[in-house]
């Protein structure tokens, strides 16, 4: 499967972006998908992960009840709303998908496939 993240750009504190993640190939629900995200000097992080039928969700402590996942198996698409962004959520946002259906991951190694990121940057 091929990921193609989109939807970054530079907001202002407190601002909102929804970014989308399109899988090309077949079988998107059969997948795990997450989010991840790497800000300059740090390693890459989770943000959050959705089951193959949005059953299930996780989410950084750092993101959770601000930041919304969701899917659309019908168009092959994964979204991370993102509202009441602060400085700190500034990094590359990377979208992954994961074969394994039995449980939701956290961890970026676990993944199979990954998106080539879109950049979001968060500064008045």
């Amino acid at each position: 499967v091929q990921l193609q993240a989109s939807g970054g750009g530079l907001v202002q504190p407190g601002g909102s972006l929804r970014l989308s993640c399109a899988a090309s190939g077949r079988n998107f629900d059969s997948y795990v998908m997450g989010w991840f995200r790497q800000a300059p000097g740090k390693e890459r992080e989770f943000v959050a992960a959705i089951s193959w039928n949005g059953g299930t969700s996780y989410f950084a402590d750092s993101v959770k009840a601000r930041f919304i996942i969701s899917r659309d198996n019908a168009k092959n698409t994964v979204y991370l709303q993102m509202n009441s962004l602060k400085p700190e959520d500034t990094a590359v946002y990377y979208c992954a998908a994961d074969s394994n259906l039995q449980y939701v991951t956290v961890v970026g190694d676990q993944y199979d496939y990954w998106g080539q990121g879109t950049q979001v940057t968060v500064s008045s």
